[in-house]
């Protein structure tokens, strides 16, 4: 099932969050950027952690929604990498890099999406409903 916008963005956090990337945090860029609707961005503390990470956003997403990046930006060894699904734009960057770059200064007017609480409705929303009468 192929999913969009806060969505897609709950989906990549949820992803990311699987291969214990740090800091995740989602926001909604519409009307603040012409860039994309919504970016996630997370961290990594290593070379292979943020491997590790976007190896599990770009599978688990594809695995559960069919969906793959339309593009992706630098390597984990420049230790910033972009995965572009169009509306969704996840970075995954090292703690050094975020820290210096400062994105969430940057977006500073971009609302804040609380990804866990939010995707834990929507898992249960998706989930189908059986019943069982005696």
């Amino acid at each position: 099932m192929a999913i969009q916008g806060a969505l897609l963005a709950q989906a990549c956090a949820k992803a990311a969050d699987e291969m214990q990337a740090e800091n995740i945090r989602v926001w909604d860029m519409r009307g603040v950027s012409s860039l994309t609707d919504f970016m996630v961005v997370c961290a990594g503390s290593s070379m292979p952690h943020l491997r590790a990470i976007l190896r599990d956003v770009s599978g688990l997403v594809l695995e559960w929604h069919g969906q793959r990046p339309a593009n992706s930006e630098g390597k984990a060894d420049t230790r910033w990498v972009v995965l572009d699904y169009i509306d969704v734009m996840v970075h995954v960057m090292h703690q050094e890099m975020r820290d210096h770059y400062g994105l969430e200064e940057l977006w500073a007017n971009a609302k804040e999406i609380p990804w866990q609480e939010t995707l834990a409705e929507v898992t249960i929303a998706e989930s189908p409903v059986t019943t069982t009468r005696h």
